[in-house]
């Protein structure tokens, strides 16, 4: 699995609320970890277990949270050699805002050195992957440039690495840009895979995927999953959310899994449960698992991701995380939510 994109250090503070501008909320606790999509992807599959070779690409800044980073790497027998450290910016971070009680994630950036990333060095003909997960769009500035025969340097990079043999994987940040539908969209006529929550597909689609009051609308999200199909995803697009995924593709229709029910003092922080849950299902695409246990696979590693206030910590190996659903259970199914 090579995973290129965001990497970049979080600094995840538990806060008793999100005040109002002008008024002040209280830091409960804070703890400080590695993160964004390669990084995350990467590390909960070496936290799994994952029974095969791990790469990253992407940039980091020549300074302490990047020798973390890279340190980490080390630690996950993770290839970094397609990392590279660069003097000409720091090392991207994210504020990480928790409200205690719900849950509810605010997040403030610093692009950094992920602004810069461009891939150029990578030759994926001699890099001994199965799959390229790329993340995030529309948060990494030289990506999301447009190009001439692709549509975006995105796309360009992704057709390179499915030109190679690679499948390929794409997931989205939830950033307020006009511009989402227009940036993000050529990249997906060269994804194999599209893995996104349902903030980034209604953006990407232009359907809003709650009904007044914040449930889940059913039928919108099959509508958005079906429109991220015909934007060009060639295999499979899946969309996740708290209540669980929708799964959709070419041939099979659409397949809902539920998330497990979790007591909300299990929950510690909600920041990377996303990226893990894409972890899960990428995991599951690679050894060749039917899209079900994949499916299941996810909603168990995120489900073990919310135990900890950081991206990773939380995850341990794979079968401890599938025990999670014995223990729990699952949310009702996608119609009677």
């Amino acid at each position: 699995m090579l995973a290129g994109g965001n990497w970049l250090v979080d600094h995840v503070k538990i806060v008793d609320l999100y005040p109002q501008p002008e008024q002040l909320g209280n830091i409960l606790s804070r703890v400080d970890g590695a993160g964004g999509a390669a990084y995350n992807v990467l590390a909960v599959l070496a936290r799994c277990g994952a029974p095969f070779p791990l790469f990253g690409a992407g940039l980091v800044g020549k300074d302490t949270p990047g020798r973390q980073i890279l340190e980490d790497c080390r630690r996950y027998k993770i290839d970094a050699r397609h990392l590279r450290a660069s003097a000409k910016a720091s090392t991207s971070f994210t504020d990480v805002i928790t409200e205690q009680h719900t849950g509810c994630r605010t997040f403030f950036h610093h692009r950094g050195a992920n602004a810069l990333w461009r891939g150029e060095d990578l030759d994926f003909h001699r890099i001994n992957a199965r799959i390229f997960h790329f993340g995030y769009l529309m948060l990494l500035d030289e990506m999301d440039k447009p190009d001439a025969r692709f549509g975006s340097r995105a796309a360009r990079l992704l057709a390179a690495a499915r030109k190679a043999g690679l499948k390929t994987s794409v997931d989205a940040a939830s950033v307020e840009n006009d511009r989402f539908p227009e940036i993000a969209a050529p990249a997906l006529k060269h994804a194999d895979y599209c893995i996104l929550n349902e903030i980034e597909a209604g953006r990407m689609t232009g359907f809003n995927l709650r009904r007044p009051g914040g449930r889940l609308n059913p039928v919108a999200l099959r509508r958005s999953a079906d429109a991220l199909l015909q934007l060009g995803v060639r295999e499979l697009v899946v969309i996740h959310s708290p209540e669980g995924a929708l799964a959709g593709t070419r041939n099979n229709g659409f397949l809902w899994q539920s998330s497990l029910k979790l007591p909300a003092r299990y929950i510690a922080g909600t920041a990377g449960a996303g990226d893990a849950f894409c972890a899960g299902v990428l995991l599951g695409l690679h050894e060749g698992w039917d899209l079900p246990r994949s499916l299941r696979a996810g909603v168990c590693i995120a489900a073990a991701s919310l135990s900890h206030p950081t991206t990773t910590g939380g995850v341990h190996s794979l079968r401890r995380s599938l025990a999670l659903a014995n223990q729990f259970g699952f949310n009702p199914s996608l119609d009677s939510l």
